[in-house]
């Protein structure tokens, strides 16, 4: 593989022909920073923008996958915005022994498994994004300005239209009215 700006130019082995980039980000802040009681915004990325979250079926499959790790991790969850290309997570953990990377991490490999599994023809970015929040208005900033992603792409008038968003700890209207 040879490099390529930010991320990482894939090569066939066999006739050098290339395959397209593999975008990268790298995280500046410590693992530590994702621990304990802390909030965090997630965007996970499907490799080549590939349309995965248009079926009912794979959107459940991903918000049970995520209601089990975030009971194991100890974590609440926000807001969730599965557009179709990348999904969007607010997590933050509920205890001092709470991981965010961690459950971050598991999330993308078990999801990842069910991808490959169901032989769905596409996998995840290698990495995501991430926002730490430092306070209760970053908080409602950021999850009103992703539960509107699907407004502004032109697929609903109103977030409350859209089918594949929620929260598994409140009901989004108490916390974006």
């Amino acid at each position: 593989m040879a490099k390529s700006g930010e991320g990482r130019t894939l090569k066939h082995a066999a006739t050098g022909e290339i395959m397209g980039d593999i975008r990268e980000h790298k995280h500046r802040l410590p693992r530590e920073c994702y621990k304990g009681r802390v909030r965090v915004s997630f965007t996970f990325c499907i490799n080549d923008r590939k349309p995965v979250f248009v079926n009912d079926n794979i959107v459940r499959e991903f918000v049970e996958v995520l209601t089990d790790i975030k009971v194991k991790h100890q974590c609440i969850n926000w807001a969730y915005v599965f557009m179709p290309d990348h999904i969007h997570l607010v997590l933050e953990g509920k205890h001092d022994e709470s991981d965010l990377w961690k459950t971050a991490v598991l999330f993308k490999q078990k999801t990842g498994y069910y991808l490959k599994r169901k032989s769905i023809n596409a996998e995840w970015q290698k990495d995501f994004y991430d926002h730490i929040h430092r306070n209760e208005e970053d908080l409602k900033v950021q999850i009103r300005y992703i539960l509107e992603n699907p407004v502004r792409k032109g697929m609903a008038e109103d977030f409350k239209e859209y089918p594949y968003k929620g929260s598994l700890d409140f009901e989004l209207e108490d916390i974006i009215p």
